[in-house]
């Protein structure tokens, strides 16, 4: 496994890859695709967002919790591929949940975080499609979560 410090180019720098917290692998390919399985804020071991997005955090860090969630996709994504990421041809499908209250409206924009970040570090490849929800809870507490789909060579 890949350890943080992986700089991209832009001078983005990865998070360690996660263990998985259950009988599931974290990245799978199948038939030119790449499928990362839901990520959450998390630098390695440390929660970094956690709480109800538009009560304990406001939409901001809603946002950064989501960019963190991206650069974990990217991380298992990289170390996937050995540092090439050349070989990604479309990032396809983003998913992303965030933890909010009933009435929240705003996780599209919450989930922007990490749509910005595919498009910063991926460019053109980066442009995909995408749902926002949210839920009354998720794993560890966690604010968001997101997952990927990728084409790749």
């Amino acid at each position: 496994m890949r350890e943080a410090g992986a700089v991209l180019e832009g001078g983005v720098i990865l998070p360690p890859v996660s263990v998985p917290r259950g009988n599931y692998t974290p990245i799978l390919s199948c038939d030119g695709f790449l499928f990362v399985a839901g990520q959450g804020p998390r630098w390695g071991d440390d929660l970094r967002y956690k709480g109800v997005v538009g009560r304990d955090l406001s939409v901001e860090e809603g946002q950064q919790a989501a960019r963190l969630c991206g650069l974990n996709i990217l991380a298992h994504v990289w170390n996937f591929l050995e540092g090439d990421l050349s070989r990604i041809r479309r990032l396809v499908r983003v998913a992303g949940v965030v933890r909010c209250l009933e009435d929240f409206e705003q996780q599209a924009k919450v989930l922007n975080g990490a749509s910005d970040l595919f498009g910063e570090v991926l460019g053109d490849a980066g442009c995909h499609v995408r749902i926002a929800t949210g839920t009354s809870s998720l794993p560890s507490g966690m604010a968001v979560e997101v997952e990927a789909m990728f084409k790749i060579d």
